[in-house]
């Protein structure tokens, strides 16, 4: 495949916008990024993607979701509004992923996915629950993202909420699908970790029971500290704060997730950064939740790998990049808070080296060697647009329904806006019917 006639932006570091350039791909494999007239000159006979002047991109990443979390769209919660973080877990989420089967869980993915190309998210790093419908889960949504053709890494949360059963099904659907991993990676398109769900809901005895069953080269995927009663229930339980919790079970290790961190002390965010761990940034869950903001400047000061996720927000991640830039100087009360390039290394830079580190292939990048994850953005400046000032553009300037063609592992998975690889319409009418019967399953807990 040639794609030609394009604004090239390769998230190279430092960053660069070719023009007069064409990009060659071979398989699912950037192979060389040159001249156009050149490479037609070279390979007459290759297929050939216009971009017809668009800006051409490297796919999106999203450093942490949650695909079970879609049928809760528009659905009611009963009684009072929730007026803790603790109430929403328990009026909605803590039944919702109850009130799912299997068959949800597969619909659930696929909107999701349909959602994430559509918007030019071409990595996703997934957090798995559905008490009910546990053993297969993984399967079911991985057998989903082979259909879609996208790159996702997923896991399955172990929790004590369900019950001692509940627990060891949930560890061994993870150490189920890592084994089954080992055998079959799509081709690089999947990837696992080990799930938990938050300190709050693990005792001693589960965690111990984890690292156990764990594999040693393999990472956790944990929500850490994102309300207050994470810590309150961390001292309680272990005598300790919830990220020292975590080192001490052996948990904080370099290719772990602790996603969220809204409520760590200067201690926590050291030990962090001396693991190596990744940490994820949720701003519109976060502000949804009311539960606060991370500190994640300060954690990038110390040297942690911040990240950007959207917890099963809208996978239109330039929506999640633009609340990160805002809201930090509204937090803060100072607009010099939160600045552009700080921005882009953690939703450009670090989601690269996240998903790099995940599927064993340069991801985020449009490079020789790299994969051949690369969007078309419809976008015409009026101002000049450099390198230099692209971050300003992308969050004052780029718009949701401005991507029209995403490719993944150098696959057309929509072209001209029109999805190639799943059933839109199809998906959506029987994800609306099975839905409907999630809501009623759930209204009657």
């Amino acid at each position: 495949m040639l794609i030609i006639n394009g604004k090239i932006v390769t998230w190279e570091l430092p960053n660069r916008i070719l023009d007069g350039r064409a990009v060659y791909i071979q398989g699912d494999q950037i192979i060389e990024v040159g001249n156009q007239a050149d490479l037609l000159n070279r390979y007459p006979n290759e297929e050939r993607v216009d971009a017809a002047g668009q800006l051409v991109m490297p796919g999106i990443i999203c450093a942490h979701t949650h695909f079970y979390g879609a049928f809760g769209r528009g659905m009611a919660i009963s009684g009072p509004a929730p007026k803790s973080f603790p109430e929403v877990l328990e009026k909605l989420w803590w039944k919702l992923d109850r009130a799912l089967t299997l068959e949800d869980v597969e619909y659930s993915t696929l909107v999701c996915l349909i959602d994430a190309i559509k918007h030019g998210t071409t990595t996703l790093v997934d957090h798995h629950a559905s008490p009910n419908a546990i053993s297969g889960s993984l399967d079911v949504i991985s057998d989903a993202i082979d259909r879609s053709g996208l790159r996702g890494c997923l896991c399955y949360e172990v929790t004590d909420r369900n019950g001692e059963d509940g627990m060891i099904a949930g560890v061994e659907e993870n150490v189920r699908f890592l084994n089954k991993l080992s055998e079959d990676h799509l081709n690089g398109r999947l990837a696992g970790l080990f799930g938990l769900h938050a300190s709050l809901t693990l005792s001693e005895k589960t965690l111990e029971y984890c690292v156990k069953n764990a594999f040693p080269n393999i990472g956790f995927h944990i929500h850490v500290a994102e309300h207050p009663v994470d810590q309150d229930d961390s001292m309680e339980k272990s005598g300790t704060r919830v990220v020292d919790r975590l080192a001490r079970h052996g948990i904080l290790r370099e290719n772990s997730i602790l996603v969220h961190a809204v409520h760590l002390d200067a201690r926590e965010i050291q030990l962090i950064a001396d693991a190596g761990a990744w940490v994820t940034h949720q701003p519109r869950s976060n502000m949804n939740n009311g539960v606060g903001l991370g500190d994640v400047e300060a954690m990038i000061r110390a040297g942690v790998k911040v990240c950007i996720g959207n917890d099963g927000f809208s996978n239109a991640m330039w929506e999640e990049w633009k609340t990160a830039y805002l809201v930090h100087k509204l937090w803060n009360k100072d607009p010099r808070r939160m600045n552009g390039n700080t921005l882009m290394q953690m939703a450009v830079y670090q989601n690269s080296a996240l998903a790099t580190s995940l599927f064993g292939r340069q991801i985020g990048m449009i490079t020789p060697g790299a994969q051949a994850d690369i969007i078309f953005v419809d976008y015409k400046p009026f101002t000049e647009l450099t390198a230099g000032n692209l971050p300003w553009h992308i969050i004052f300037g780029f718009r949701d329904g401005m991507v029209t063609t995403t490719i993944a592992a150098g696959k057309l998975l929509m072209k001209n806006r029109k999805i190639m690889t799943l059933d839109e319409d199809g998906i959506i009418s029987h994800a609306r019917t099975l839905s409907q019967q999630t809501h009623r399953r759930y209204q009657s807990m």
